[in-house]
């Protein structure tokens, strides 16, 4: 990942080298500052390296591990509900496949992609000291988020033409459609959820977050039974349940934040919050924009699968191994919060070796756990379609499609960690270009023409899309072995600055 046997720059100051950020994508002269205070020596044998693995997978689990469990809770709410849709008929699974995936997976995308914008300014600004602008930084986050819901509502009023505008079938589009404005509560719990959810994170609050999913999972899960099959209200009580489930999460997670226990992070609503509101949109819209085209490009799979022949199966069986994609998925996220959180904390702080090696235990890390959940789907491929679908073709396809989807698992548990590392670094802009040209000018045009030109269905379509995430995480990685951490530091010093805090060198 890293040649960490290089010795970084130990004083304090190196007065008008010629430096190189990938955030700015130009050479400028600029005053590197580094601490040498709590950053790691450095790594020069096999020994250093395991004693610092250790050392940084502690730090990184710590967070890690509850951030998986939020992450994998919170993406369940909508999962469990598309398994109990399955038992309900296969049109109420395609409707909220369709829904989950295009109409709120759009929203998601969007409102989580905005919100991120706060894993770089509050971790920062966590990690140089300057705690007070955190809260005004998240209520910026809650205007602009709110704003955003209500521009976006008409895609949930409209979305039954808007998805027989791309070509879903009428009886799909119809009751997807009904679904998405049942679920229009949803959006504007997205709008709180995400600036409060990266606001707790950045001051490694995981572990309340994680006991308010666990809480917020268990009612979702009786509850959906109760309302879906027992009470046989079918899409109906699928969407009470999913509406009230995530405001429950918002609720309490607000209530937290606010209760004192952040400390000088939270004082109290200001009207700082509406000040520079425009620098902070943009911001917000890189960040959007790089999440965006990432989340998006997996639902354009099953979009693509509806002009496949036998358009309801094919639909299913690609919602069923997307569906369990994102559980792994939300693993990679967990990671993806904690390396967040950990090269914000430390560039924030000037450890600029320390936030490298980060990326090095982070990546290993994800890797490891990819390969372990990629053998385990293998393993049971003859038996876990029978826990989504009645549907005997259905599942049939899916297990057909598991070794690829074994294969997607491992990439896409390493390419999040590495988005991570940019979020962490502020290079949302630049990550937001390398998306769109290995997704959408690449893997995109690429899966249509093995899928449709070549006729190799499904399995053409997800072999060429998943070329263009090998691209992107190759590109990705190449970006963070050639990264100057000690650059990084100091544009993180800048931010910081230009964004309301002293300087953390002054």
């Amino acid at each position: 990942m890293a040649d960490l046997s290089q010795p970084l720059v130990s004083p304090r100051r190196e007065e008008n080298k010629p430096i190189h950020s990938p955030e700015s994508g130009r050479k400028e002269s600029k005053a590197v500052f580094v601490s040498d205070a709590d950053d790691i020596p450095p790594i020069n044998s096999a020994r250093d390296f395991y004693r610092e693995f250790y050392v940084e997978s502690k730090k990184l689990w710590y967070l890690a591990a509850p951030a998986v469990f939020t992450s994998v809770c919170q993406y369940s709410f909508g999962a469990i509900t598309q398994l109990f849709a399955g038992q309900v008929s296969s049109i109420a699974l395609a409707a909220v496949s369709i829904e989950n995936s295009v109409i709120a997976g759009f929203s998601f995308g969007v409102m989580l992609g905005m919100g991120s914008a706060l894993e770089t300014l509050c971790g920062q600004a966590y990690g140089a000291g300057q705690l007070d602008m955190m809260g005004v930084y998240m209520q910026r986050s809650w205007v602009i988020l709110l704003s955003t819901a209500l521009i976006l509502t008409p895609v949930y009023i409209f979305s039954a033409p808007l998805l027989k505008l791309i070509g879903q079938t009428a009886e799909i589009s119809e009751a997807a459609g009904v679904l998405s404005i049942w679920m229009i509560p949803q959006l504007y719990a997205y709008a709180l959820n995400f600036p409060v959810s990266k606001f707790l994170q950045a001051q490694s609050k995981m572990m309340a977050m994680s006991v308010i999913a666990a809480v917020a999972l268990v009612l979702h899960t009786f509850f959906t039974w109760l309302l879906m099959l027992k009470l046989k209200w079918g899409l109906a009580g699928g969407a009470v349940v999913l509406n009230l489930s995530w405001w429950v999460i918002v609720v309490a997670k607000i209530v937290y934040a606010l209760s004192g226990s952040c400390g000088r992070a939270w004082s109290g609503f200001s009207s700082k919050a509406f000040q520079n509101l425009w620098g902070f949109v943009k911001l917000s819209l890189a960040s959007a924009v790089m999440l965006c085209l990432e989340i998006w490009y997996y639902v354009a799979l099953i979009l693509f699968a509806g002009y496949l022949k036998n358009a309801n199966v094919s639909i299913d069986a690609l919602s069923i191994c997307v569906n369990i994609l994102g559980w792994t998925v939300m693993i990679s996220f967990g990671i993806n919060a904690a390396i967040s959180v950990r090269v914000s904390n430390e560039l924030g702080a000037a450890h600029p070796r320390t936030a490298r090696f980060s990326v090095v235990v982070a990546v290993i890390s994800s890797l490891v756990v990819g390969l372990i959940l990629a053998a385990i789907l293998i393993i049971t491929k003859n038996s876990y379609p029978f826990l989504f679908t009645n549907d005997s073709a259905v599942r049939h396809i899916v297990k057909n499609l598991t070794p690829l989807l074994g294969f997607c698992i491992i990439i896409n548990n390493v390419q999040p960690v590495l988005s991570g590392v940019g979020v962490g670094a502020g290079w949302q802009a630049v990550v937001a270009y390398v998306n769109v040209g290995c997704y959408y000018a690449f893997g995109v045009p690429l899966g249509l023409l093995m899928g449709f030109l070549l006729d190799w269905g499904v399995t053409g379509t997800w072999l060429g899309m998943i070329g263009g995430t090998i691209l992107q995480t190759s590109i990705l990685t190449w970006m963070v072995r050639r990264t100057n951490w000690n650059t990084e530091a100091s544009v993180a010093e800048d931010r910081i600055t230009k964004w309301g805090g002293p300087s953390i060198s002054s």
